[in-house]
């Protein structure tokens, strides 16, 4: 009887870390809230730093080993378009060189640093490579109101 306990609980415990294993890959903006009016940083950059929760390990790049389940994040603000990125660069700002929960949104990099925005995040690999879901990349979005 105990033999039959013990299996049935090593097949329970198998099949919850095996469903937790296939959860797809999640991302959220936490901080700013949605809608926010928030100040321009006093830095240089007008820097804001938004903070985001992925069920993904958030490293610095090339710290990930063989977790397939880790990266960083990359930020665009008004990623509709390019007029927000770093010149030269397809972002605004990501977190590879840390790793980590927060990233920085640079609005000096905008025509128009004040007003409203959406910022973009993208959860990538640690290659830089988009993680992908149905072919489609990890994304979230807000808007905000800078000021």
């Amino acid at each position: 009887m105990h033999r039959y306990v013990l299996l049935g609980l090593s097949l329970n415990l198998f099949l919850a870390a095996a469903v937790h294993a296939q959860e797809p890959p999640t991302l959220e903006i936490v901080w700013p809230p949605a809608d926010a009016e928030i100040g321009l940083g006093k830095d240089v950059d007008g820097s804001v730093g938004i903070v985001v929760k992925s069920n993904f390990r958030l490293l610095a790049s090339g710290q990930c080993g063989e977790d397939l389940r880790c990266g960083h994040v990359h930020l665009k603000i008004d990623p509709s378009g390019h007029s927000c990125n770093i010149p030269g660069q397809p972002y605004n700002s990501m977190n590879s060189d840390f790793g980590g929960d927060l990233i920085k949104a640079r609005f000096r990099h905008c025509p128009t640093p004040a007003g409203i925005h959406v910022i973009g995040v993208v959860l990538a690999d640690d290659s830089h490579k988009p993680v992908l879901i149905n072919g489609k990349p990890v994304v979230a979005l807000i808007k905000v109101r800078t000021k």
